[in-house]
């Protein structure tokens, strides 16, 4: 079971697609967060929805706001994702601890493997505001992240 609004956001550590380091705790005092998990690089759903958030990201993220996108993909195949789709925020890898990330915010799928389509937006404190959960065939609207900063 995915956590809910008014949790504080497991912490994490995953690397990017160009090998760094990124810690959610880092963000902390510093920026909202929209933390996007999805199954896996190079499949249409997942390919649609990191597009789509790359066309807002002008809207989603800013001085206040930072975009993070987990899969359980290789660092390496996000770096290749990232480059062919010219994405240009964090796409981080939860591939070992093989979903660890995912299982500490309840949208891992234990048998397939891989994150289901769980967002969360968290404030400057920690603190998740806004959460939504589907399943893996069906595509979030990137228009609810914006409404859901909008509040914060």
């Amino acid at each position: 079971m995915a956590i809910e609004a008014g949790t504080l956001a497991p912490d994490f550590e995953l690397k990017n697609q160009h090998g760094e380091l990124i810690r959610l705790s880092d963000l902390r005092g510093e920026k909202n967060v929209v933390l996007v998990f999805y199954p896996f690089a190079f499949t249409g759903v997942c390919t649609g929805e990191v597009c789509a958030i790359q066309r807002e990201l002008p809207r989603l993220q800013n001085d206040d706001v930072q975009v993070l996108a987990v899969s359980c993909d290789s660092p390496f195949t996000l770096r290749v994702f990232a480059d062919r789709e010219g994405l240009e925020y964090p796409l981080l890898s939860d591939f070992w601890p093989h979903g660890e990330a995912s299982r500490a915010y309840g949208v891992f799928d234990e048998e397939k493997g891989c994150a289901v389509r769980g967002t969360f937006v968290i404030d400057k404190a920690g603190l998740v505001r806004w959460s939504i959960v589907n399943g893996l065939p069906d595509a979030r609207d990137e228009q609810e992240y914006l409404k859901a900063l909008s509040a914060l």
